[in-house]
């Protein structure tokens, strides 16, 4: 794959010698990092590969997460924006076979954590250990020194171990006495959740969930659809049977061509105003920050991509709004309930409330 990169590059004006030095070995790559216009859609073939993978990633997660195609795309726009995702469902709802599809789907490293309520910081982050040969301190890597680490029932477990993914999740380091560890590129957290009513759950602090740049939940499938999925899962366990269609440094260069999509003024103004609008609804105490805005934008970026163009447009911020402001907003009292009203439960509380702000927020006709 790196011979392909290198390919894509020299067809933008770009050679090796351009690129910071080992930028290719560890996919530390920037699209500050490549000169004007290297992989702008001109480049020959660049953004059509670009599209053609991306594809190829959405049609093996279908191979076994069947009938959910919406929230297959939003998992996949959310990784594409180089971000995270959170899935919420009750158990058996199908949200771990979708959050290992995947995982599976991207080559590079892959690891594990079960939240638990007896999981520590350090069986995350890792921690140094004594080496009695060398008579001093070596520090030996968690599971979170991955390019996909998949987090299975992350409100299982504690706040303190749910705090050791922050610095992770927000800058790709780790801290550790006092040493900085950079995880490896790309580094993509695919998380699932319980709904907060259930037992020996901890809600995650708003902090911890704006990390994640898309939040959603899978609700139920069809009798088709689940009738199929039973049916294939009483032979087998069909996730174990997929394999990686996406390389890493492959995923890396998706990401540096979400980048480039162009967004217009008129969409931008739009996604502020949606934006404004969240801080003035009666349902909502703090509204989405300007940092869910450009979350929000680079989503958009990542779904235009998806849809086969180089340009951003309203429908773009419209599909992505719920899932990737809702679970930022801050409800005022009594919206969703502890147990649920109109607007429903868990993370698709925000995610309505969003809905029905956007219903009230112009579209731009141009742009």
């Amino acid at each position: 794959m790196t011979g392909q990169l290198l390919d894509a590059f020299s067809q933008g004006g770009v050679s090796p010698d351009d690129l910071p030095p080992g930028a290719l070995a560890t996919g530390a790559l920037s699209p500050d990092d490549l000169p004007t216009g290297a992989l702008s859609p001109g480049a020959a073939g660049s953004r059509a590969d670009a599209v053609a993978l991306a594809a190829r990633l959405m049609a093996n997660i279908e191979h076994v997460v069947h009938g959910r195609r919406p929230a297959v795309e939003l998992v996949v726009a959310g990784l594409l924006s180089g971000g995270h995702v959170l899935v919420q469902d009750v158990p058996g709802s199908g949200k771990t076979t979708l959050a290992r599809s995947v995982a599976r789907s991207i080559g590079g490293t892959f690891r594990r954590i079960q939240g638990t309520a007896d999981l520590l910081p350090g069986d995350i982050t890792g921690s140094s250990m004594w080496d009695p040969a060398r008579l001093e301190f070596v520090f030996v890597p968690g599971p979170i020194f991955t390019n996909v680490l998949l987090v299975d029932e992350l409100n299982r477990a504690t706040p303190r171990a749910q705090s050791a993914l922050l610095e992770a999740m927000d800058e790709s380091t780790v801290t550790v006495d006092g040493i900085r560890h950079s995880l490896p590129a790309p580094f993509f957290v695919v998380a699932t959740q319980n709904p907060t009513d259930q037992y020996g759950t901890f809600p995650l602090p708003e902090g911890q969930l704006d990390r994640f740049a898309v939040a959603l939940s899978l609700g139920p499938n069809d009798v088709a659809t689940e009738r199929r999925v039973m049916r294939e899962q009483l032979l087998r366990a069909t996730v174990d049977e997929l394999q990686p269609v996406l390389e890493a440094a492959e995923l890396r260069w998706i990401q540096l061509e979400v980048r480039r999509t162009h967004i217009a003024d008129p969409v931008l103004d739009f996604a502020l105003a949606v934006l404004d609008a969240t801080r003035s609804n009666d349902c909502v105490r703090v509204g989405a920050s300007s940092r869910a805005g450009l979350s929000l934008m680079r989503c958009a970026q990542a779904h235009a991509l998806l849809s086969g163009r180089d340009y951003v447009v309203p429908d773009d911020v419209k599909v992505l709004a719920p899932s990737v402001l809702g679970h930022r907003l801050v409800l005022a009292d009594g919206i969703g309930g502890e147990h649920g009203s109109q607007y429903g439960m868990g993370v698709g509380v925000g995610a309505q409330v969003v809905a029905d702000i956007l219903a009230t927020v112009p579209v731009p006709l141009r742009g």
